[in-house]
C-alpha cells in the first residue's frame, strides 16, 4: 500500500456472549463485510470486569472505523460510554429484553442480519449522551455515562431487588418481583435538588428519572417531550399520595402520553386537561440531587449501587450512532435539530 492510500476500513464487534448467538453472528459480520469491501472484523467479548468501556476504547485505538455493540442495554451503555471521546460511531445490535434506546430511534429489534449490514452501510447520526457523577455514602466518587434514562427512587430499587437469572429467563416479567419489593413500607425520598443555575430546593419524591428519550419497553413513553438530540435533559418527579396517586400516573403515562398525545385530536384534548400533582416535569442541562440516605441508583436498567448525591449533565451530540441510510429522514429528530439541518 502506497503511503497515499488509506487503510481499508475495519468494524469492531464488542459482543456479550450470554445474549448473543456468537456462531450466527460472526457469519453475518464476515458476510456483510466482504460485501461492502472491508477488512476482517476485529471480535471483543466482554466480561464481568468489563462490559464494554475498556473494549470499546482499545477498538478506537485498534482503528475500527465503527463498533457494533451486541448485547443488553448494559453493553450498548457501555461501549458508548468507551466511544464518548471518539467521532467512532456505534452500531447497535440489540440482543436484550429492554433495546431502549434502538426503540427511542425506532430501529429494527429483531433482524440481526438488516442491523449488521447498516454497520457496513449505514449513515451516522450524533445524539445527546448523559454523564453522571455519584458520590457514595463513603466518600467515593465515580463517573459513567447513559444514552436513555437514569433514576433515583422506587424504580432503583425495583431493578436492584430484581433477579439477574430470572430476567435472563423471563425477560421484563421478572420486574414483578422487584416491584413488590419495592413497594413495601416507606419508600418515600427526602433530597434536595438543584436545575441549572435555579435556587435549590427540597422535594419529597418517590422517583426522580432523569431522561435523554422517553419511551420505555412495552411502548410506554413517559417522557412525552423528550428529545434525544436537544441538548436538554426532560426530567420527571413521581409524587404519588396513596393508591389514587399511583392511579394517577398511570392513567396519566398509560392513556394521556401512551393515547392521546400521539394524535392531533388527542392533543387538543389534553390542552383542556389540567396537570397533576403526582407528577412534574422539568427541563435542563444540568441537575444536582443529594438524597438524605443513600438511595438505589440506575442507569438504563442497570443497579449501580446507592448513593447520597448525584450530578446529571448532557454532553450535547455526544454520540454518534450508526443509522440506516435509507431510514435517515424518518427516525425521530429534535426540532433544534431540524432547524440546524435547515440553517
Amino acid at each position: 500500500m502506497s503511503a497515499d492510500e488509506a487503510p481499508t476500513p475495519f468494524a469492531a464487534v464488542i459482543f456479550n456472549p450470554v445474549k448473543v448467538d456468537v456462531t450466527k453472528l460472526r457469519a453475518f459480520v464476515a458476510q456483510a463485510a466482504t460485501d461492502a469491501g472491508w477488512a476482517e472484523s476485529r471480535w471483543y467479548e466482554t466480561s464481568v470486569e468489563d462490559p464494554g468501556t475498556e473494549l470499546a476504547k482499545r477498538a478506537v485505538a485498534d482503528g475500527a472505523s465503527v463498533v457494533m455493540a451486541a448485547g443488553g442495554d448494559g453493553t450498548i451503555r457501555s461501549v458508548a460510554q468507551g466511544l464518548s471521546t471518539s467521532d467512532v460511531p456505534i452500531a447497535l445490535l440489540p440482543s436484550g429484553t429492554g433495546n431502549l434506546l434502538a426503540r427511542n430511534l425506532k430501529l429494527s429489534l429483531n433482524r440481526l442480519e438488516e442491523s449488521v449490514r447498516t454497520a457496513f452501510t449505514g449513515v451516522d447520526r450524533r445524539i445527546d449522551l448523559g454523564v453522571v457523577d455519584l458520590q457514595r455514602a463513603d466518600g467515593s466518587r465515580d463517573s459513567h455515562s447513559f444514552v436513555v434514562m437514569a433514576g433515583l427512587g422506587i424504580d432503583a430499587a425495583m431493578i436492584a431487588n430484581t433477579d439477574p437469572a430470572l430476567k435472563r429467563r423471563v425477560g421484563w416479567l421478572a420486574y414483578v418481583g422487584g416491584i413488590v419489593t419495592a413497594l413495601r413500607g416507606e419508600n418515600a425520598v427526602r433530597l434536595r435538588f438543584q436545575l441549572d443555575d435555579h435556587q435549590a430546593r427540597s422535594v419529597r419524591v418517590h422517583s426522580v428519572l432523569i431522561g435523554n428519550c422517553g419511551l420505555l419497553t412495552g411502548n410506554i413513553l413517559l417522557l412525552p417531550e423528550a428529545a434525544i438530540d436537544d441538548g436538554i435533559f426532560d426530567i420527571v418527579a413521581l409524587r404519588p399520595d396513596g393508591l389514587l396517586g399511583w392511579i394517577q400516573i398511570a392513567w396519566k403515562v398509560l392513556w394521556e402520553n401512551g393515547v392521546l398525545r400521539r394524535s392531533e385530536v388527542g392533543r387538543k384534548i389534553l390542552s383542556y386537561t389540567k396537570e397533576v400533582r403526582t407528577l412534574r416535569y422539568l427541563k435542563g442541562k444540568e441537575i444536582v440531587l443529594r438524597t438524605e440516605e443513600p438511595q438505589q441508583f440506575q442507569l438504563d436498567g442497570d443497579s449501580m449501587g446507592e448513593v447520597v448525591a448525584v450530578r446529571a449533565r448532557i454532553r450535547p451530540e455526544g454520540l454518534a450512532v450508526r443509522i440506516p441510510a435509507t431510514e435517515a429522514d424518518r427516525l425521530p429528530i429534535s426540532n433544534a435539530a431540524k432547524e440546524a439541518q435547515a440553517a
